[in-house]
C-alpha cells in the first residue's frame, strides 16, 4: 500500500507547485480522494474564510460551538504545530465527486481561489471551529490543510 507523505509549504505558492506537480507527472492516491477531489476541498475551504462558512444543521452548529468555546483554541494551535489528523470527517457537501471534474480544470479553480485569499485583504469570517484569527494564522491554517490532503498523492517519478 502506499504511504502518505509529510510535506510542508512554507507558502501557497510552493503548495500550487506541488499540486501543479501531481498533475504534470501523475500520481498515485494513498487515500480515497483523487487529484480534482483534494483541489476541489482545498479550494471550498480556502473560500471560506473570505465568503462566510456554510450554516451547518443546529445539531453540528451547537457541536462546532461547544468544540470552539472549549477545545479550539488548543486544536488550533495544535494544528497549525503538528498538521491535520488522518481519518478526521469533513463535511461530505465540501468533497466533490470522484469525477465532478478533470484535474486540470480543479487545479485552475484552486489556484484561481488561491490568488483570491492570497490578495484578500479584508477580514477573515471566523472559523466555526476556532474562531476569529488572523490572515497569517488563516494561511498557516490552509498550509496545513494543503499539506495534509496532498500528502496522500504521491506523485509518479
Amino acid at each position: 500500500m502506499t504511504q502518505k507523505r509529510k510535506l510542508h509549504f512554507a507558502d501557497l505558492h510552493q503548495a500550487m507547485v506541488e499540486a501543479e506537480r501531481l498533475l504534470e507527472s501523475g500520481y498515485q492516491s494513498a487515500g480515497n480522494w483523487n487529484l480534482s477531489q483534494c483541489c476541489g476541498h482545498l479550494s471550498e475551504w480556502l473560500r471560506y474564510p473570505i465568503d462566510g462558512f456554510p450554516q451547518s444543521n443546529i445539531v453540528v452548529r451547537a457541536l462546532m460551538w461547544m468544540m470552539k468555546v472549549t477545545i479550539g483554541k488548543k486544536q488550533f494551535q495544535s494544528v497549525l504545530q503538528d498538521g491535520f489528523k488522518d481519518n478526521i470527517p469533513t463535511m461530505p457537501s465540501t468533497v466533490p465527486a470522484p469525477n465532478a471534474a478533470e484535474d486540470r480544470a480543479a487545479l485552475a479553480t484552486l489556484k484561481a481561489t488561491v490568488e483570491r485569499f492570497a490578495s484578500h485583504d479584508g477580514e477573515l469570517h471566523p472559523s466555526p471551529f476556532y474562531g476569529p484569527m488572523t490572515k497569517e494564522q488563516g494561511t498557516q491554517l490552509q498550509l496545513r490543510h494543503f499539506e495534509h490532503h496532498l500528502g496522500f498523492l504521491i506523485p509518479n517519478e
